[in-house]
């Protein structure tokens, strides 16, 4: 008889976690199909470290192929799904459409970045949700401040030397805290004055949705650095040559990083299927209602709270990840494998890295702040790798004692990296 094919779509932090599963709890019972763009799994958390040259770009990339034994990888965006046929439709790197039956379906779409309608900021934005953005923005910060170098005219050295962040969470905190340190060391090299960064936020505090010691920290760090932290504050129109914030200052720059957040990915709304708040809806076994076969968790499912009733997981890596084992498991029973079981999952803290050996963590709900943050806060990192440790840990200690290298690649170009179509790791095909 055939085997019954499991596909699952998208290899972020819940398709891969759920594809490592399955490898091992379905071999054999079942066929294991995992559709994504690229060919690996992109640790997010550290990307901000690529953008600031502290890591090399393979150091937070984990080969699919090399770690999911068992597991077919095929190579595409998924753009449709029938559900009626039990069918996938994705286009290949090439642009050639491909369809796969399956038995059972998981979708991990994932997120992209979030827009509002401010004039300008498609346009002029830059995001930050993947490799391309990454490796774009590096090249980015290096490019200003070596234009600054070379231009007489002080109004547009001042420009290019400045940096504005919207958006105060995890990744917009991150990216300034990371980006601040780059640019001094870029500053001494090419003998410009110190660049002034701004990190903005409509909130009234960085890191809203955290503990307000770990804001605390975290604010302290920035400012600390130079960085001009403006709560109760965002753009209101963005230009070529800088942007009107809504106080209605107008600050020159070359450089506008949006960070305000993600929506789920827009095939999710496009299955045509129950959604809240654009994610799609599932059972506390992350099943679909009305599609037993058809499983989703990650950012691109609201799943239930059972731990705070009423309400849905918010989209963190934590829950994505554990969501994935579930999700895994289930399908596997689905299969006749062992037998399902309900999510639930209480937080046991976060931890954000604002670079050197300064961070803001709260493990087990225990607050922590300078170099014992930054110690739990990157052996969580490597704990949670799935590969790389060896590399990302040598990264590290080599960048504590040699100076940072800070070189233009020249690999991505902006016309690569639009925001309005970004989504985790390549923009949306055509349909």
């Amino acid at each position: 008889m055939r085997r019954p094919r499991i596909v699952i779509v998208g290899a972020g932090f819940a398709g891969y976690q759920a594809a490592r599963e399955l490898s091992r709890k379905a071999r054999g019972a079942a066929e294991v199909v995992l559709v994504n763009p690229n060919d690996y799994f992109l640790y997010l958390p550290l990307l901000p470290e690529v953008a600031a040259g502290t890591l090399e770009p393979r150091r937070v990339t984990v080969s699919l192929a090399g770690t999911l034994p068992g597991v077919r990888v095929v190579l595409g965006e998924v753009h449709g799904v029938d559900m009626a046929g039990r069918q996938v439709t994705y286009a290949d790197p090439d642009g050639r459409t491909g369809t796969l039956d399956y038995d059972r379906l998981l979708l991990t779409t994932g997120s992209v970045n979030k827009l509002l309608p401010i004039p300008g900021v498609a346009e002029h934005a830059h995001g930050f949700r993947g490799m391309p953005e990454a490796l774009f923005l590096r090249d980015h910060v290096n490019r200003q401040i070596a234009l600054a170098a070379e231009t007489e005219d002080e109004e547009e050295r001042e420009a290019r030397c400045t940096f504005v962040v919207v958006g105060a969470g995890y990744t917009g905190t991150e990216v300034a805290a990371q980006g601040v340190r780059y640019t001094d060391v870029l500053a001494r090299q090419y003998d410009v004055p110190r660049p002034r960064w701004m990190l903005l936020d409509v909130a009234p505090r960085v890191l809203p949705s955290l503990d307000e010691r770990l804001s605390a920290t975290a604010d302290r760090v920035l400012r600390e650095r130079g960085v001009e932290v403006r709560t109760g504050s965002s753009v209101k129109e963005a230009t070529a040559d800088g942007v009107l914030l809504d106080d209605g200052s107008f600050v020159g720059t070359r450089s506008l990083v949006w960070c305000v957040g993600v929506r789920p990915d827009p095939l999710v709304e496009e299955l045509g299927l129950p959604t809240e708040k654009g994610r799609l809806c599932v059972d506390e076994y992350l099943t679909v209602p009305g599609h037993p076969e058809v499983f989703a968790c990650g950012d691109a499912a609201a799943v239930p709270d059972l731990t705070r009733p009423g309400e849905t997981t918010p989209m963190t890596a934590q829950h994505a990840v554990r969501q994935g084992k579930v999700a895994a498991h289930n399908i596997a029973a689905s299969c006749g494998v062992g037998a399902r079981r309900e999510y639930k999952h209480n937080d046991l803290g976060f931890a954000v890295d604002l670079g050197g050996m300064q961070a803001a963590a709260n493990p087990l709900k225990v607050p922590l702040s300078g170099p014992a943050a930054g110690l739990v806060t990157r052996g969580y990192h490597l704990a949670s790798l799935p590969g790389n440790r060896v590399r990302v840990l040598t990264d590290w200690v080599l960048n504590a004692v040699l100076p940072r290298q800070s070189v233009q690649l020249g690999l991505v170009p902006k016309v690569a990296v639009p925001l309005d179509t970004a989504s985790p790791e390549t923009a949306r095909l055509p349909r």
